[in-house]
């Protein structure tokens, strides 16, 4: 009987909701209405998809009402594709009889992968339109593209298939050789500012050649690509001092990701690797973003690798990671690492005059600046750390320590850090004894506030109101500051004299 009732009662059910008018539609009267009149999709690069972006479409009505058709002007011949409601459609661009419930709302997801020649040549704007039903009741939303054009740096097939390869400490990754004589690019080891580069994989500066990139060169990376700059190899950034927000001569390495969302994300591509016996490197003027390892510095040889004028931003690992190597460094700024700004390992020679090293990257304990003379599962385990000077340096963040030294007291370990302000908490050990350690400090202070402008938009620009206002030596002064405004005497602590702010940025 329980069986017969159930069955009893289900068929009720079923006879009541076929009744129901709930879903009965009348035509669309034109009436509808958009979250936007016009979807930007922000800037790609040719032939390159862009991110996913979404228009909602409201019936604001007490029916529910059926839309005879959604498509782009362009139908099938259209560079962009939708979604609607979950739904493609026929190929993303034309839907057919779409209900909206009455007081309800559909979401219509919006793609592009469009060439440079498909693009408007006076403006590089792409444009399309979607358009709802036809005729009097027609309403359309605008469609907007600015496509980028570039080249296009990547590993080619092998005649079996396989992928372009490189060896990079001891493994075979996707990747491939710069050539100064391609017959597609031309010469590869010089990056000029007539287009952009975007590159797939590895891209290797072959052994005793020299990869140049000149001012304003932009250079864009895949996820998983990078620089590898090989043995007796050579390394040149001949970025110069911009005059506008442009950064028009600056040299820039970043993500080929150009959605504003993207701006900041860490990790986007790996690296630029210098390896052991790479020699004579050079870099002025180089704005680095959204790597996982921005310079990765291994001993490159007896030379002296100059950093100057150059900002490392939001890298997932280390800004700077050098390993037995030897820089000297003017001008530099490294905010945002989730291990360390600046990390130098296993001994080295090491020389930073006014650089700014700041980290606020949360959920552990990461550093502005980490010395250390040895290296886990290296042969020796040990190298000497013969110098590792700071002048007129800050060396700030979130945490309470900002400054480690990770020593074997049995290797050469020399450090000295003169006029800095420094973020570090109390402690009784003998090696952070600022005030009275006059072997290793000079002028230090400590954890007061730099006051830096916006840490999260990477502006440490300072004021005159920065702890770090004239407290730098005149010994140690660089003339110019990284964006080339004169130092006064004395000078600021950092990269960046100090500036009213409405005036600077």
């Amino acid at each position: 009987m329980r069986h017969y009732f159930v069955l009893f009662i289900l068929g009720i059910l079923l006879a009541a909701s076929s009744c129901r008018t709930d879903f009965d539609t009348v035509a669309s009267s034109g009436d509808l209405k958009f979250s936007k009149d016009t979807v930007y999709l922000d800037t790609v690069f040719k032939n390159i998809g862009s991110s996913t972006y979404n228009l909602k479409v409201y019936n604001r009505g007490k029916d529910d009402i059926n839309i005879p058709v959604i498509q782009l002007k362009n139908g099938l011949n259209s560079k962009y594709r939708m979604t609607v409601d979950g739904m493609n459609g026929n190929n993303g661009k034309i839907f057919n009889n779409v209900t909206l419930l009455a007081k309800d709302s559909l979401y219509i997801f919006i793609e592009t992968t469009a060439d440079i020649t498909d693009a408007n040549p006076v403006d590089f704007l792409y444009t399309d339109e979607i358009q709802f039903d036809s005729g009097s009741n027609l309403q359309k939303v605008a469609l907007v593209t600015l496509i980028q054009d570039a080249v296009f740096l990547y590993p080619k097939k092998n005649p079996d298939g396989t992928k372009e390869k490189i060896e990079i400490d001891g493994k075979d990754v996707d990747g491939f050789y710069l050539d100064e004589n391609d017959e597609t690019n031309g010469n590869e080891l010089l990056f000029t500012k007539q287009k952009p580069y975007v590159i797939y994989g590895y891209a290797g500066v072959p052994e005793n050649k020299t990869v140049t990139f000149e001012a304003g060169a932009r250079v864009h990376f895949h996820d998983n690509s990078g620089l590898y700059v090989s043995n007796k190899a050579t390394f040149q950034v001949n970025g110069n001092i911009s005059t506008t927000k442009n950064l028009e001569n600056e040299v820039i390495f970043e993500g080929d990701r150009l959605e504003p969302e993207y701006s900041d994300v860490p990790g986007q591509w790996n690296s630029v690797i210098f390896t052991d016996g790479s020699t004579n490197h050079s870099i002025n003027h180089l704005t680095l973003k959204n790597a996982k390892i921005g310079l990765d510095i291994r001993n490159q040889d007896a030379t002296t690798f100059q950093i100057k004028n150059t900002q490392i931003y939001d890298c997932s690992n280390y800004g700077i990671l050098a390993q037995n190597a030897k820089i000297n460094g003017e001008n530099i700024v490294i905010n945002y690492a989730g291990l360390a700004a600046l990390s130098c390992v296993y001994g080295g020679d090491y020389k930073f005059t006014h650089c700014t090293f700041n980290n606020t990257w949360s959920g552990g304990q990461q550093f502005a600046v980490n010395l250390s003379n040895k290296l886990d599962g290296a042969t020796p385990e040990t190298n000497p750390l013969t110098q590792a000077t700071f002048n007129n340096c800050i060396i700030y963040g979130s945490n309470s320590n900002e400054f480690n030294l990770d020593k074997n007291a049995n290797t050469a370990f020399v450090y000295q850090l003169n006029n800095c302000l420094l973020k570090f908490g109390s402690t009784s050990n003998p090696d952070y004894q600022f005030g009275t350690d006059t072997a290793h400090y000079n002028a230090i202070i400590l954890n007061e506030n730099p006051k830096f402008f916006n840490i999260n938009l990477n502006k440490l620009n300072i004021d005159n109101t920065s702890a770090a206002f004239a407290k730098g030596n005149q010994a140690y002064n660089i003339p110019l500051d990284i964006i080339g405004n004169t130092r006064t005497s004395p000078p600021d602590l950092g990269a960046y004299q100090n500036k009213d702010f409405p005036k600077q940025l």
